[in-house]
């Protein structure tokens, strides 16, 4: 698994990185999206404030998907369907954090949905894996740093085609207010 400082760090199925802000998060999101099609499964882990559904919402406009990507948590499993004119791969977003178990994640019955989606479960961690045979994993996490609330790490790890390269999103950044 990916290991190593909260640096970027490339290792072939591993990358590591430093995301100062909600918008970095989100861009980071939308990069994942972009690569995704029928049948993928990104697997969202990390503690609550994370910026797991922030990472959601960036995939869903990677996708293309009708929104607003918004927290599942109470009805479990939202869908979103694919723009006209956009890449046409729905989204499933679930949430399993009041899921008992895979017996509960089996109920939803998301082996039907990726055949013809991409399934992002948050909480999903040691359950939503079995969905398929590969999977993205993103866990997130706040480092203690000294009241730096926006800054995140994440820590992605599985298949090299569904893991962006962190030179794109250097570029992509936009420049924040006071740049030169």
């Amino acid at each position: 698994m990916c290991r190593g400082p909260a640096l970027t760090v490339e290792t072939g199925k591993c990358l590591v990185l430093e995301l100062a802000t909600p918008a970095d998060t989100e861009r980071l999101g939308r990069a994942v999206g972009e690569r995704l099609r029928p049948g993928d499964v990104v697997v969202l882990s990390g503690p609550l404030g994370a910026g797991k559904t922030v990472l959601a919402r960036g995939i869903g406009a990677g996708l293309g998907v009708r929104g607003p990507v918004t927290s599942p948590t109470f009805v479990i499993a939202r869908e979103h369907p694919a723009l006209p004119g956009g890449r046409g791969v729905p989204l499933v977003h679930v949430d399993a954090y009041r899921l008992g178990g895979m017996v509960e994640l089996d109920d939803l019955d998301l082996d039907t949905d990726l055949l013809e989606a991409a399934v992002v479960v948050e909480w999903g961690e040691g359950m939503a894996e079995r969905l398929s045979d590969e999977f993205l994993l993103i866990r997130l996490h706040r480092p203690g740093n000294g009241g730096d609330e926006d800054r995140r790490v994440a820590r992605l790890s599985g298949p090299a085609r569904l893991i962006p390269e962190s030179t794109a999103l250097v570029a992509a950044r936009e420049p924040e207010m006071g740049d030169p």
